[in-house]
């Protein structure tokens, strides 16, 4: 049967927590076709350039395809007994809290929920933990203090209707671009005014009324401001107050805080806050820049105090919200995978929520405390306290801080699993035990998204080799550790009834997160479950939380929270003058296991790079394109430099995406300092410290390759190309046969080369050839390499002749560095657009190209560029 004859399947994107509704139908040779689905409320069809390219990250030559123990084949009996066997004996010897599991937003809830159980429930410690402990922790400490749980108060369509949008550190537009897309869409026929408040200028900033770029970490201080100007501006809404408690001191140490620490005009915050108090509708979106911060759970309420103040919460087109990175933050948030939490937002520290969940469970035994967060996690792995550590779909080797310390640790922690759908991971290298798992369009279950909404997640391929759903595996070790009764699971279905009938007891301690009225639903049902917004139970469904002014503290009234500004935990100073801000780029996800196997979407960003303030760059004698050497006081980095004045001076700004299987030099969070909240254990992610050098290098390269290649310089970066592989290549050391290199690069040492050396100019080009096609090409230079990449990209495999100029034929097109991935399109065409056609505008580069008419996250690039041409035209 070919794709065209194959039923479409309805199911979720496994990207951000935007929770993007997808329909998927196989093509008929193993693959997916993917494309929005126009009844799903969260994005009414639309995808991101990494939603649109999720056909192409499916294949098998990457995937782990049967368990792995101590590097070799095993089988499934074996390998969970083994586990189970080790983890049990742990426990005997050294107590339950000896062992841990480090999970992720990438679980589904009934995942999620099945690992909570058994080491909650049935070992006894509380020490799971996840990956949203680095994306969302913050905002969930900053929810509970204020309302009494973690309750997101509003929905999407608060985007849609609001008339002033705030967004606090996110850059919405690369990172939720669908968000970002309705916010636009409200911009255009509301008339929606956007403030960001950021410290770099990010593509977000390209259709927004102002930009506040504050200093890292002081935004309590500038939302105390506006608590100050709310209160004497007389925009406070005395009625909604009656339902909080803590105004006086909320309003004094707000009036007592240090606008200055901000960095801001003051005529600049005087306008922000005048539009903020004169906008009835206001709606302020926040993320990482806020999170990501040893003050985070401080300016999360900062933020809702202002909201709360004025009566700006459970309306439409009002409130704070809390936009997560992972598609299932909130699942696993409400299904207790914090270390600090239980089940259904209940409380693991109150007695009589302990009790009710072990009842419900029927467990040996409940921890009585919160567990290990996740930096005192493997700090503990360090230390041997943890001996024996499970990790499910998450790479801390890459994304924790300090990732080498954290490395280190597993490497000598005595028993290490990791569930994953590969082996080519950081993390996974260093384990015992490699367990394969079901990939997201090879599973059934639910996710959770930002505001809410549940949706199915459905099988569409099958499970490759002996991959198995990451339920089934959890139970299955429960069951051999001698809990076969409660981890008897037959199906996702069964496991969500009992998570529906679990909230159930939480809605009658009075609890915001029930779903019991989906408790008795069929397994058909299950099937067939509509995307639909949490609460569902007989007394409330969906909705919004608030307007009623009714909370979920012990008196039932909101708590505003006074705070003030506290710096960055680390300090500028002589030896690490920079601060670093870290974050993501627009087509890349996490640690890249997945998009990296996109050639499109690794086009458009291939390498890792430092963007550093023109002024700091012609200090240290920095130029574009040259490599940064990076160095902060827990690690090194080697980045490609971007000059560019979207940081400020001081400042510099790196992604966090890149590993050892794709860059090992830019493991860019092994610069990050493991300082931390004190309230919500979040990493301060945005503003270590570090220094910045040039690398001088004695050559620079760049190959392509239709295999992967065999990397040993000081400085590499792979990626996926269009016909195979392309590399950033830089070495301290002089080579002396370039032929022999290139032979050794691409494990080629009988093929025919073709060679162009300028020893005197430091140049060498090498092309080898197997029956008359390119299997690979190096191009070397004393200076960064100037050659037309994507076009070599292209030819690999081809019978091409040119190769050696590094540039193509003039009658062969050269679309140049792509700019929109959803379409493909690059450069060079959009400026033939514009001089061929007069596509002088973005609107009319879209109408030509198609280019900005999907996700439209390239659309600030666009306008860039065509802003460039315009100034260039003018100063002729």
């Amino acid at each position: 049967m070919d794709g065209a004859d194959q039923p479409w399947t309805r199911s979720t994107c496994p990207y951000c927590g935007v929770g993007c509704g997808v329909l998927l139908r196989r093509d008929g040779d193993g693959g997916l076709e993917v494309k929005g689905d126009s009844a799903h409320p969260a994005n009414l069809g639309r995808l991101c350039s990494k939603g649109t390219a999720l056909g192409e990250t499916v294949g098998l030559d990457h995937r782990l395809l049967r368990p792995r123990v101590n590097g070799q084949d095993a089988g499934w009996d074996d390998a969970l007994q083994l586990v189970a066997d080790r983890f049990s004996d742990t426990i005997a010897r050294h107590g339950p809290d000896s062992v841990a599991f480090y999970v992720s937003g990438q679980l589904l809830t009934e995942d999620y929920y099945v690992a909570n159980k058994l080491m909650k429930g049935f070992i006894g410690s509380a020490n799971i933990d996840t990956n949203s402990r680095l994306c969302m922790a913050s905002s969930v400490a900053g929810h509970k203090r204020t309302f009494g749980t973690d309750t997101v108060p509003g929905t999407y369509e608060d985007i849609d209707e609001a008339d002033l949008v705030v967004l606090v550190g996110s850059n919405l537009a690369w990172c939720h671009p669908v968000l970002y897309q309705r916010l636009l869409a409200a911009r255009k026929s509301r008339g929606t005014k956007i403030v960001v408040i950021d410290p770099r200028r990010t593509a977000s900033c390209d259709g927004a009324d102002m930009h506040l770029a504050l200093q890292p970490g002081s935004d309590v201080a500038l939302f105390n401001q506006l608590f100050t100007a709310l209160y004497e501006g007389g925009a406070l809404d005395k009625g909604y107050l009656a339902r909080t408690e803590g105004f006086d001191a909320t309003l004094e140490a707000a009036r007592t805080s240090d606008l200055s620490v901000t960095g801001l005009d003051a005529e600049q915050v005087a306008a922000f806050c005048d539009l903020w108090m004169r906008t009835e509708r206001v709606v302020t979106i926040y993320s990482q820049g806020v999170n990501q911060s040893t003050s985070g759970s401080d300016k999360v309420n900062a933020i809702l105090n202002c909201h709360l103040a004025t009566g700006r919460i459970g309306k439409a087109g009002c409130g704070p919200f809390s936009v997560t990175g992972q598609p299932n933050a909130m699942g696993g948030r409400e299904v207790g995978g914090l270390a600090n939490m239980l089940a259904c937002h209940l409380d693991i520290e109150n007695a009589d929520h302990r009790g009710a969940v072990r009842c419900f469970w029927d467990a040996p035994r409940m921890p009585v405390a919160p567990g290990l967060k996740a930096v005192d996690m493997f700090r503990a792995v360090s230390e041997g306290r943890i001996k024996a550590l499970w990790v499910i779909h998450t790479n801390p080797v890459v994304s924790m801080p300090e990732a080498d310390a954290v490395r280190d640790a597993i490497a000598g922690c005595d028993f290490t699993v990791v569930s994953d759908i590969t082996e080519q991971t950081d993390t996974a290298r260093l384990a015992h035990v490699i367990l394969p798992a079901s990939a997201w369009a090879e599973k059934d279950g639910t996710v959770t998204n930002s505001d809410r909404t549940i949706s199915r997640q459905r099988r569409v391929l099958p499970a490759p080799g002996e991959a198995r759903p990451d339920w089934q595996i959890i139970a299955q070790v429960g069951q051999r550790m001698g809990f076969s009764r409660a981890f008897d699971y037959a199906s996702p279905a069964e496991i969500f009834r009992e998570y529906a009938t679990l909230s159930g007891i939480a809605g009658r301690f009075g609890r915001d997160f029930d779903i019991s009225g989906l408790s008795d639903m069929s397994d058909r049902a299950y099937d067939r479950l509509e995307p639909q917004r949490w609460p569902i139970a007989a007394t409330r469904q969906g909705g919004r939380f608030f307007s009623d002014g009714a909370f979920y503290h012990p008196n039932g009234k909101a708590r505003l929270l006074p705070v003030s500004w506290r710096p960055p935990a680390a300090k500028t100073g002589p030896r690490f003058p920079f601060r670093l801000n870290t974050g993501r780029v627009r087509d890349q996800w996490h640690t890249m296991t997945r998009t990296a196997l996109s050639p499109r979407l690794s086009a458009h960003l291939a390498e890792p790079f430092l963007e550093i303030h023109p002024s700091d760059a012609a200090r240290l004698g920095i130029s574009a394109a040259d490599l940064a050497t990076v160095t902060s006081p827990t690690g090194n980095a080697i980045l490609r430099a971007r000059i560019t004045d979207a940081v400020l001076p001081g400042q510099v700004f790196a992604p966090m995406h890149w590993t050892g299987e794709t860059a090992p030099c830019a493991r860019i969070d092994a610069l990050v300092a493991a300082a931390t909240d004190p309230v919500s254990g979040q990493p301060e992610s945005k503003a270590s410290v570090v220094a910045v050098s040039r690398l001088n290098a004695a050559w620079y390269g760049f190959a392509v390759s239709a295999a992967p290649m065999v990397l040993q310089c000081e400085y590499w970066a792979q990626s996926r190309a269009q016909a195979g592989y392309r590399a950033e290549l830089a070495g301290s050391h002089p080579v002396q046969d370039w032929e022999a290199e290139a032979r050794r690069l691409f494990a080629a040492r009988e093929a025919v080369a073709s060679t162009m050396t300028d020893a005197a100019r430091g140049i060498a080009r090498v092309v080898l050839h197997e029956d008359s096609r390119i299997i690979g090409a190096l191009f070397v230079a004393s200076t960064p390499v100037a050659v037309m990449r994507d076009y070599l990209a292209t030819l690999p495999g081809t019978e091409a002749h040119e190769a050696l100029t590094g540039r193509p034929p003039a009658d062969v097109p050269n679309p140049g560095p792509v700019i929109c991935s959803c379409f493909g399109v690059g450069v060079n065409t959009i400026l033939d657009a514009v001089e061929t056609q007069g596509a002088l505008s973005v609107e009319a580069i879209g109408e030509v190209l198609r280019a900005g008419t999907n996700c439209g996250s390239c659309r600030p690039e666009i306008a860039e560029l065509l802003q460039g041409l315009t100034a260039r035209e003018a100063a002729e």
